[in-house]
């Protein structure tokens, strides 16, 4: 991809440089050549950029810091407008310096690649350019969006209950503590924390998403409220930990009221008991919560959705497709088992906006049950990739993604003391390990050796971005220093990739 578009490569008569914004659709009537012109010249730098993402000889990314990019990029907005000639560079340019999330060599966060036939959802989606608060002007997406997510509530367990599209996990579980506590502090809704008998107390684990925490200072219950469990050493919530603070709580005169169960913890991908953590919220009239935003997409698999066991028992659940699923960004679901409660939990009754009376079934209007106002219109692009695959097609899809995963772990454990695995054998498409340089092999894997391991590997990190050849995340977790958390939820990686991305890590870092 160029870094800019000097030259019109279609063919046409339009020259760009002349026409300005309001030469086109919908400033200026009868300008559908113009508009069209324009629109290709930018569908052909997309396509392009696409092509290069999928060319494994091409970078990733090319980088420059902050301060470099400023120097490379025109960020300003003048008085004047510009020629689309030179809107079209802009697109090309802003291309040109992205990283190529859809690489099979970008294994850096949760949601890697790019599904083209979402794509091609997203594309008509913004065409389309509809809110998603009433049947009245989004009747086909209202009902498809009704329909995708009662497919994914009985995918679930839930034969009844209530979803919604929400714009990513963490207000999908915001979503989960504010209609729980609605359901079981009713009055909280009109008089606020002068309602509460008692201070609410939640609970999740020390591993789990730091949205759970932020929903407790959102909804006034105080971050020291939400108390961390401990996990093992896989990375999953201890019950008999869970059941003890539950204990505690009681004991000072508090109410805990909401467990948060992660099903694919971001960093380690693990899995948290439901079964034992459903007992205990049984026990003490607790409200179970199944952040699976991770590792929901294993519920499309019968080999893999055992490690959900359980999550029918609970009483609400994200979901997010824009990750294992890999439908494109956002894309995050939050269901309950009862039905009804996103409407009580959220009405406001603003019949200025949502008439009562009108000409068709207004159960089928969406805008009073949720937090906003205006809703992003996030659904096609998830129907219309799950109908490019079909169930059986999607099962295939996540199953490649473990068999890869294995393929990884295996290709680490063969390359003897170049790695070490941080997270023996890891649940979810998550591998955490470190790179060994060569000064630091075949000595004693200790305190020292491993603070040392830690200290590298952002190094190690920058080393691979100012090449562009691969990118992988790294984090500390608790106690442990930095190490590598490669992720791959892109279908189009093959083993091939895996073995370049081991053994460009030993290229780029064998001298550390």
């Amino acid at each position: 991809m160029q870094n800019c578009n000097d030259s019109n490569t279609t063919g046409s008569s339009v020259d760009l440089s002349k026409i300005y914004h309001s030469d086109i659709f919908p400033m200026k009537e009868n300008s559908s050549l113009s508009t069209r012109e324009f629109l290709q010249r930018v569908i052909d730098i997309c396509l392009e950029f696409i092509d290069e993402s999928n060319d494994r000889s091409q970078p990733i990314l090319r980088y420059y810091d902050p301060e470099e990019m400023k120097m490379k990029f025109n960020f300003d907005i003048g008085e004047e407008p510009l020629n689309l000639e030179q809107i079209v560079r802009d697109c090309a340019q802003a291309l040109y310096y992205q990283v190529r999330t859809a690489h099979p060599h970008y294994f850096n966060q949760l949601s890697c690649g790019l599904d083209i036939v979402s794509l091609a959802g997203e594309w008509l989606t913004a065409a389309a350019n509809t809110n998603m608060f009433t049947y009245e002007i989004a009747p086909v997406f209202i009902l498809m969006e009704h329909e995708v997510l009662k497919k994914m509530r009985q995918i679930i367990g839930f034969n009844d209950g209530d979803s919604i599209l929400a714009p990513g996990g963490a207000i999908s579980n915001l979503y989960a503590v504010i209609a729980s506590r609605q359901q079981m502090f009713p009055e909280y809704k009109t008089k606020g924390l002068n309602a509460l008998p008692q201070q609410l107390v939640l609970f999740t684990s020390e591993h789990s998403h730091y949205s759970i925490k932020s929903a407790g200072s959102v909804c006034g219950f105080g971050t020291d409220n939400v108390i961390e469990v401990p996990c093992d050493e896989k990375g999953k919530m201890i019950p008999s930990e869970l059941e003890r603070l539950v204990k505690a709580q009681y004991e000072m005169g508090n109410r805990p009221y909401f467990v948060n169960c992660t099903c694919g913890t971001t960093v380690l991908g693990s899995f948290d008991p439901i079964n034992p953590i459903a007992d205990i919220c049984e026990k003490y009239n607790l409200w179970l919560h199944v952040d699976a935003a991770w590792g929901g997409g294993l519920l499309l698999s019968s080999k893999q959705r055992h490690k959900l066991h359980g999550i029918e028992r609970a009483r609400s659940v994200t979901w997010n497709p824009h990750k294992l699923m890999g439908t494109l960004l956002q894309c995050s679901t939050i269901h309950f088992k009862q039905d009804g409660l996103l409407l009580e939990t959220n009405q406001m009754c603003a019949d200025y906006l949502f008439q009562q009376d009108k000409h068709y079934d207004i159960t089928y209007d969406t805008g009073d049950k949720v937090i906003q106002c205006g809703r992003h219109n996030d659904i096609f692009k998830l129907w219309l990739m799950w109908r490019s695959k079909g169930d059986k097609g999607y099962e295939r899809h996540i199953d490649h993604l473990f068999e890869m995963t294995d393929y990884m772990v295996k290709g680490i454990k063969a390359r003897g003391d170049k790695f070490h695995m941080v997270l023996e054998n890891p649940e979810c498409v998550n591998v955490s390990f470190w790179y060994v340089p060569n000064r630091l092999r075949g000595i004693p894997h200790n305190e020292e050796r491993i603070k040392e391991l830690g200290r590298i590997t952002p190094i190690l990190k920058a080393r691979m971005m100012h090449k562009g050849t691969l990118m992988i995340s790294y984090q500390p977790l608790g106690d442990i220093p930095n190490f590598f958390r490669n992720i791959i939820s892109n279908s189009g990686v093959q083993k091939k990739d895996v073995d370049f991305l081991l053994d460009e890590l030993d290229r780029l870092g064998h001298d550390l």
